[in-house]
């Protein structure tokens, strides 16, 4: 299944795609505008254009595993994905991706002050990644 993750942000929001065995994740863009309704949209064509069967949303919850503010601002992000594509939409924990995605980044040799245009990308792959190892686990029990 063609499974597509979004690391969803109120001034950029990364995006990152598998391939049909769930074996590989890789960016797929990055949005770069401000707007819930404009960047649910761009989400809900993206993912038909990329033939996506389920959209995953990274979920930042409090590291005490509580959602905030902000996740519920994706979870309804979420909800309007699937609203507009007709493409299930479903929530992974996002903890420390970014820190992750900035780290991984450095150790590439990328500067600081060009992680911006990488970071979410990036971000949406390692959440894709997480979720593909989960369910690969779910798919053993």
């Amino acid at each position: 299944m063609i499974i597509m993750a979004v690391d969803y942000g109120d001034a950029r929001t990364g995006l990152a795609v598998c391939d049909e065995m769930e074996i590989l994740a890789y960016g797929a863009g990055l949005i770069d505008r401000p707007g819930f309704k404009k960047v649910a949209a761009e989400v809900a064509r993206r993912a038909e254009e990329l033939m996506a069967e389920l959209i995953v949303v990274g979920d930042p919850v409090n590291m005490d595993g509580e959602p905030g503010p902000r996740s519920a601002k994706c979870r309804d992000f979420a909800a309007e994905v699937e609203r507009i594509s007709g493409i299930p939409a479903v929530m992974c924990d996002e903890r420390l991706t970014s820190v992750s995605a900035h780290e991984i980044l450095s150790e590439n040799g990328l500067r600081p002050g060009r992680h911006r245009q990488r970071v979410d990308e990036m971000a949406a792959r390692l959440i894709l990644e997480d979720y593909l190892a989960l369910r690969k686990a779910e798919k053993k029990l």
